[in-house]
This record gives structure tokens, sequence and C-alpha cells, in this order.
């Protein structure tokens, strides 16, 4: 082989790869990468990347769902802790309420429960 074929041949595969390159950046300029046979040949591969990204997505709702639950259901606690607190106080003071009607009951003494609060009388006469 003489050298201009030698050097012939290394040209016609270069220009087929820059042919190819350019078609390739061609076709990326006109939004066309990705061709349909690559989604024929990778259909099951993409089927299962989407139902991965699905099944996430649906995790993360649930997930999302049960936090908003317990901050919920906290609040909630509390609230009834907070009622317990006062109902037992008020039951606290009625067991003391009902020991001192029975120790003045025993010991036979004239005091009765008041029913209504204490309360302030005014004299009008000593207005300035």
């Amino acid at each position: 082989m003489s050298p201009a074929a030698r050097t012939k041949s290394p040209k016609n595969t270069t220009s087929k790869k820059d042919k190819n390159n350019y078609s390739w950046v061609k076709e990326m300029r006109y939004g066309r990468t990705i061709s349909i046979e690559f989604f024929k040949s990778n259909a099951w591969l993409l089927v299962i990347i989407i139902a991965i990204v699905i099944s996430l997505m649906g995790l993360r709702y649930k997930t999302k769902t049960k936090m908003v639950e317990i901050k919920n259901l906290t609040k909630e606690l509390e609230l009834a802790e907070s009622d317990k607190l006062h109902e037992k106080a008020a039951y606290m003071s009625l067991i003391r309420e009902s020991e001192m009607k029975r120790m003045v009951s025993d010991k036979g003494l004239p005091l009765e429960f008041q029913e209504q609060p204490p309360y302030q009388l005014i004299d009008d006469n000593n207005q300035e």
C-alpha cells in the first residue's frame, strides 16, 4: 500500500465520526437528543424508574400526612393533660370542702357553707 492510501482510510473514518458527532450535535440543537428507538429499547427500565419515582412521591406524601396527624394529636394530648390537671384541682377542692363540712357537722359548730363568693359593701354616704 502506498502512503497516500494509508492516510486516506483514517480520514474516511474520522470524517464519518465527524459526521456522526455533527448529526448528534444537530439533533441536540433541535431538541431531538433522545430518539424513539431509545425508548423502545429501554422501555422496561423506564417503567421501573417511573414506578420508583411515583412510589417515592407517595411515600413522601404519606410521611407528611402522618407528621401532620402526629402534630395534631400532640396538641390534643397537651389540651387533655391541661383539662386533667384542671379537673384534678377542682376535685381536690371539692374533697377539702366536703371534709370541712363533715368536720363542722361533727363538732356541732354553727357554720354554714356560703354558696356565693364574698362581696364588698360600698357606703354611699361617705363620698367626697
